[in-house]
């Protein structure tokens, strides 16, 4: 039979898992053994004061059931004599939302709660777009606990009213609005005598009746995960059929080359064919060079190859995502640095320009939910920041390096030293430009070639535009980083004395440059020894709340956790710390 998958979404108690209970227990889908353990639990643990709890049968995680909320997403399989169902119970609760993206992921359709009482509320209209965001296009409206509201026809219609008018800019194909109670069983399955002025279908009815996300007749899609060859004599490649049917003989295009299937192995001998969903090996009639994330695609339809996209984005972290800094994002079976050009917070959804530093295949989400979805990491953590849908490429991949006689190489064998980034990083006062002044001084009577970006000489020019929010400092960094690997291209010694407050783009400077061309100083000062000198004022103005977003006031300061050179300022004087990083220099071999 065919298979549904639909989501029951909305806000906090608004009685998702209630209702999943009631529809597996009204349509007969529960063994006496469930029926025996859900009378226990709702005796022991239930809000009906011993009458089922339906909720119980959902709501698996001991945290869930103390304090009466989803948390986690739960699956469930049922079938009726007209569909199979999996059915994911997303939690509602704020702060759950990446969770509830989970679930809408795989889903075909959507089941939208509401509490009748309440009506629309922040989180059901957050949900609302979350799931057009995903590309369900099969909405129904679930107006619950419509037995506390007196089975209200007109609060039905008023609440249904205000959902279709702020629904009206989603790109929904189909809202059925239905009055219900979850808990006493009101049209959840059978139609109720209680609202004798309803005329719509069941839930369960439309749930029967609804059209499945159309499955469009794709060319044939094969996502590289593992380059297959147990030995000399076999080479493959193994991996997953994302869309279409891959068929032996077929003539398939890989990057710029074109080759065809000569054979398509599983452990079960060859197959002519493989569809959508089978992990097969495939060998091809040519050797072609394959890696990890590639993607098999037919000869006269491949996907596309492209950097830089339109994408809506979801964002799932409390620290917000920050224009211009470095993030992972994973798409297909692929890694890649990841940036965007507008600020999100959590929850928050947008649609941005978002950029990744290699080119990979892609096809838009509403095409393709594999090639065209990817979630966010944060690059120190590795935890999961957002998640993004792919509309389209803002522009073929077409930028490319030019190849120039003159290359690094070329520039230190002229200059006679390596080039490096020496990267001065604390606190303000903490004495970073003095430190970075006298080794200047050094390495020029020395006979290096060098320059010093000072943090307020280049707040006078290339970052004028710039103020000191988080946003504001992540792109004050990323500029300067840029502008520090061009220089050592250019064969230089290189101090940067900036505060950059911020780990992760100290990190993104440091991947700029190659291995051994990266001396991170932390210039130690506590504080209270910074604030004591204050040699700008700025620490007195911060204080009086003239100066916001003051690192180490009311703005953070990540210290390094292993930086090449750490000066404690307590104990060395400008001259001494300026001996002690131009002593690390000569030890990495840069003069």
């Amino acid at each position: 039979m065919e298979l549904l998958r639909f989501i029951t979404c909305g806000s906090v108690d608004d009685g998702k898992s209630t209702l999943i209970g009631r529809l597996l227990y009204e349509s007969k889908l529960l063994y006496a053994d469930h029926l025996a353990a859900l009378e226990a639990d709702s005796r022991r643990v239930g809000t009906r004061g011993g009458e089922l709890d339906f909720a119980l049968l959902v709501d698996g995680l001991a945290a869930e059931r103390e304090q009466g909320i989803t948390i986690d997403v739960a699956y469930r399989f049922f079938a009726t004599e007209a569909r199979r169902f999996i059915v994911a119970d997303t939690p509602g609760h704020e702060q759950y939302t990446r969770n509830m993206v989970t679930g809408a992921s795989t889903a075909d359709a959507a089941v939208l709660l509401l509490d009748a009482r309440k009506g629309v509320l922040s989180q059901t209209r957050r949900h609302a777009r979350i799931v057009s965001l995903l590309g369900i296009r099969h909405v129904v409206l679930a107006v619950n606990k419509l037995d506390l509201a007196a089975y209200s026809r007109e609060v039905f219609e008023e609440v249904s009213a205000s959902f279709a008018e702020f629904a009206a800019e989603l790109a929904f194909t189909e809202i059925t609005c239905v009055p219900m109670s979850a808990t006493e069983g009101v049209n959840v399955v059978g139609r109720s005598e209680l609202t004798p002025w309803y005329d719509g279908p069941t839930l369960l009815q439309w749930l029967e009746s609804v059209e499945p996300r159309p499955r469009r007749d794709v060319s044939s899609r094969f996502l590289v995960q593992w380059v297959n060859r147990p030995d000399a004599t076999f080479r493959g490649l193994s991996g997953r059929v994302l869309g279409g049917t891959l068929r032996r003989d077929e003539t398939v295009r890989l990057g710029n080359r074109t080759t065809s299937v000569a054979r398509i192995v599983t452990m079960d001998g060859d197959l002519d064919e493989a569809p959508a969903g089978s992990s097969v090996t495939v060998v091809l009639a040519d050797d072609v060079d394959a890696s990890r994330g590639d993607v098999l695609g037919a000869a006269q339809d491949p996907p596309g190859i492209a950097s830089e996209f339109q994408a809506r984005l979801v964002w799932l972290h409390e620290n917000g995502l920050l224009p211009g800094r470095q993030y992972l994002a994973k798409i297909g079976a692929r890694t890649v640095g990841f940036t965007a050009t507008k600020a999100l917070h959590l929850n928050e959804i947008g649609v941005d320009n978002v950029h990744f530093d290699a080119p990979v295949p892609f096809e838009s989400y509403r095409t393709n939910r594999d090639l065209g979805s990817f979630v966010v990491l944060d690059r120190l953590s590795n935890a999961t920041v957002g998640a993004g849908m792919i509309d389209f490429a803002l522009h073929p991949d077409n930028v490319r390096r030019q190849t120039l006689t003159v290359d690094k190489q070329a520039r230190i064998a002229r200059n006679g030293h390596r080039p490096c980034v020496v990267w001065l990083t604390g606190l303000s006062g903490a004495g970073k430009s003095t430190i970075a002044d006298l080794v200047e001084k050094a390495l020029h009577a020395e006979g290096r070639h060098t320059f010093l970006l000072d943090g307020d000489n280049v707040r006078h020019g290339l970052n004028s535009d710039l103020g000191f929010t988080d946003a504001d400092r992540v792109e004050n960094i990323r500029r300067i980083a840029e502008v520090a690997a061009l220089m050592v291209d250019a064969g230089l010694i290189v101090l940067v004395s900036f505060i950059s407050p911020f780990r992760a783009e100290r990190a993104l400077a440091r991947d700029l440059v190659g291995e051994n061309e990266f001396c991170e100083v932390f210039v130690d000062t506590p504080l209270a020894v910074a604030e004591q000198r204050d040699p700008k004022g700025l620490y007195r103005k911060a204080r009086r709340g003239e100066l916001a977003n003051f690192t180490g006031i009311d703005s953070p300061y990540e210290p390094p956790r292993r930086p090449e050179v750490r000066l404690d300022t307590t104990a060395l004087g400008p001259q001494a710390a300026a001996e002690v990083v131009l002593q690390r220099l000569h030890a990495l071999g840069v003069c």
